[in-house]
């Protein structure tokens, strides 16, 4: 499943089930898709939570595939009558669902010759689909151009996807590239330092620059974020701390991260 050097716009994910949205369930999938992108040096762009109806998952698939983005979702490719990523998948390509062959020998090694139209159907992807092996019960999971497509269960979930980062996006890690910094500035206002911050995102378009104001009685503070390339940020740091500094801001160094 080697592919080109594929060079994406960004990274998201795409979380499905009612479940989720009711409270049933808690999401687990979003910090996890974080931590194993920052461990290969990527990060990700973007998120959806969808529930299962077919025609916003379908709509929300058209709009997806329609970008650069490498995207990676999570639930909904079982085989109950609520399971419907595969063929809203399909659907948005604009392909029929069909058994993959490869699939169908997986499903034989895991449970024997034969099967259940049930289990047959969670074989059943779009059309030139390529199948991501399970290492738990060797039903697969599938991928269609950059999108990766996984069953909700984490334990299967998330070896899956860290096979597909290794095995079709090696090329892309950059192991220690990107960096996290963050400064707490006591006694200052967003709106005291909403200036400060346009003169930094307009001097380092390359960074993420973030503001998070928390009230701390009787004192408020703001926690600033720096994150991007190490020599980027490592730059943008010193400069800020300079200007705080020279404000007679009263700032502390936060915890940074890889």
């Amino acid at each position: 499943m080697t592919e080109q050097r594929f060079q994406p716009e960004g990274f998201g994910a795409v979380i499905i089930g009612d479940e989720l949205l009711s409270g049933k369930r808690q999401d687990r999938h979003l910090p996890k898709v974080i931590e194993m992108l920052t461990r290969r040096g990527l990060e990700l762009d973007w998120v959806r939570y969808l529930g299962d109806d077919p025609v916003r998952l379908t709509r929300s698939f058209r709009e997806t595939f329609a970008t650069g983005d490498v995207v990676f979702s999570f639930g909904g490719i079982g085989g109950t009558p609520d399971d419907r990523t595969r063929q809203c998948a399909a659907e948005a390509l604009g392909v029929p669902v069909e058994p993959h062959p490869e699939g169908l020998r997986e499903l034989e090694a895991q449970f024997g010759p034969g099967g259940t139209p049930q289990r047959l159907r969670m074989v059943e992807f779009p059309r030139g689909a390529r199948i991501i092996p399970n290492p738990v019960n060797r039903v697969p999971g599938f991928s269609c151009h950059h999108h990766h497509f996984v069953p909700g269960f984490p334990n299967m979930a998330w070896p899956m996807i860290e096979w597909v980062l290794d095995e079709c996006y090696g090329h892309l890690h950059a192991v220690g590239s990107r960096t996290e910094e963050n400064l707490v500035v006591h006694g200052v206002r967003e709106s005291e330092m909403t200036p400060t911050l346009e003169a930094f995102t307009a001097r380092y378009p390359g960074l993420k620059i973030s503001c998070l104001p928390r009230w701390c009685p009787p004192d408020f503070e703001l926690e600033l974020g720096l994150r991007g390339p190490v020599a980027d940020v490592q730059e943008a740091l010193g400069a800020l701390q300079e200007t705080l500094s020279a404000k007679g801001w009263r700032w502390q160094q936060g915890r940074s991260r890889g």
